[in-house]
């Protein structure tokens, strides 16, 4: 019986040890680089400029910090939504930026505890105000609602309007430049992205519908297995949470919490 326990105990322990071994927190430290999946289509969030390759955006912000603390380089590696899952299983990066947390999502990654929250809404023409004033005015047979494949907005438009049509669309195209083509008469996506798409393009407008849908957390996508590398992010959150960070970074990309 003791001989069991003895081998039972050792048996826990290597597992521990491998456990360790192979989280990507290690290879982090070992390699000097984290390596971060990001799409560089989400404003504020993360934007790419195509001339330099280089990203902008409240993620981004958010990681470099990260790697900061970690005391090695960030890496930002070019990702679509479609394959942001993909990335992180297969190991192209170790974390990816802001990802809505879904039940979808979680059959094949893991999450990082939340740390800010967006709500979805629509956006249309400014000519088509008369038209559309509330949710119930985009969910009829004679319109078409676009959508991006890979999001959260692309299962959204189905359950939010089963009566329209549907234009889901693939990047590196948006949903948004099929409105603002007349391709769609609406598309819809967080009102953080809504603010900034308002700025850019002034023809567009939000619905002013009675209430936003779908509020929902937001939080980096990690290795589902790796809780040595999960518990590693959590603890940095809740560290950053509490010493004001994503409140000061919040403000400095004028997000709406």
């Amino acid at each position: 019986m003791r001989l069991a326990k003895a081998l039972l105990a050792v048996f826990f322990l290597t597992a521990a040890a491998q456990a360790q071994a192979q989280s990507a927190l290690q290879d982090i430290l070992s390699s000097g680089v984290l390596k971060v999946g990001t799409t560089g289509d989400w404003n504020p969030m993360t934007m790419k400029d195509p001339a330099t390759n280089s990203y902008t955006g409240y993620d981004i912000d958010v990681m470099t910090q990260l790697a900061q603390d970690l005391g090695v380089e960030v890496e930002f590696v070019p990702t679509d939504w479609k394959t942001l899952v993909s990335g992180v299983t297969s190991g192209k990066y170790q974390i990816t930026g802001s990802a809505s947390i879904s039940p979808a999502r979680a059959k094949a990654a893991g999450y990082s505890t939340s740390y800010f929250s967006l709500a979805t809404v629509p956006l249309i023409l400014a000519q088509n105000a008369d038209r559309f004033k509330d949710w119930d005015d985009l969910d009829k047979e004679d319109v078409t609602v676009a959508a991006t494949l890979g999001t959260t907005q692309e299962k959204q438009v189905k359950e939010f309007f089963p009566n329209a049509k549907h234009q889901i669309v693939e990047a590196p195209a948006r949903d948004f430049q099929e409105v603002l083509a007349g391709r769609a008469d609406a598309h819809i996506t967080s009102n953080v992205e809504a603010i900034k798409l308002v700025e850019k393009y002034p023809q567009m407008m939000i619905v002013p519908v009675s209430a936003p849908k779908a509020p929902t957390p937001i939080a980096m996508l990690l290795p589902q297995a790796d809780q040595v590398w999960i518990n590693y992010v959590n603890t940095w959150i809740a560290l950053q949470k509490e010493r004001g960070f994503f409140d000061e970074l919040g403000k400095k990309w004028k997000l709406l919490n």
